[in-house]
């Protein structure tokens, strides 16, 4: 393959590897499955909890009433709460629940588990070779978030 064949390939590599492991992770789940957006936002609260509606729509490049309609459907699943921030009675805090943390862990742990078993079947030359690109992976990574920033 020629350098110029490599953005189109390594992009499309990408997206279907992390469609393939979405679908695998859901097959199974005895629930309904969260949409990319509904996950992302999950992620993020856990990580950052008491995050605002409007810097979770800026960390997620989102408009402000896709988070709240994504925090409202988050709610009902009773997987999201909202609470008033004390500071601003305007603003909500995001907080996510015991479901919701027990849902992360499950998903990550599935998610590695997933791709541990896969990685073990590829031999010790591939193993080592995806081991490398690690570094340009996170660099491009960066790039892109960078780029995005921009925005």
């Amino acid at each position: 393959m020629g350098t110029a064949d490599l953005p189109d390939a390594l992009s499309g590599v990408l997206f279907g590897i992390q469609r393939l492991i979405r679908r695998r992770l859901r097959h199974g789940l005895g629930r309904p499955p969260l949409r990319g957006a509904q996950v992302e936002l999950l992620r993020l609260v856990a990580a950052n909890p008491g995050i605002g509606v409007s810097a979770a729509a800026k960390e997620l490049y989102l408009a402000g009433n896709s988070v709240s309609t994504l925090v409202n459907q988050l709610r009902a699943a009773g997987l999201l709460r909202r609470e008033t921030d004390p500071e601003d009675r305007r603003s909500a805090l995001l907080l996510p629940t015991p479901e919701a943390e027990s849902q992360l862990r499950a998903w990550q742990e599935r998610r590695v588990a997933l791709v541990r078993d896969q990685l073990e079947r590829l031999g010790e030359d591939d193993r080592a070779a995806l081991a490398a690109a690690l570094p340009a992976l996170y660099r491009l990574a960066e790039g892109l978030q960078e780029e995005v920033e921009k925005l």
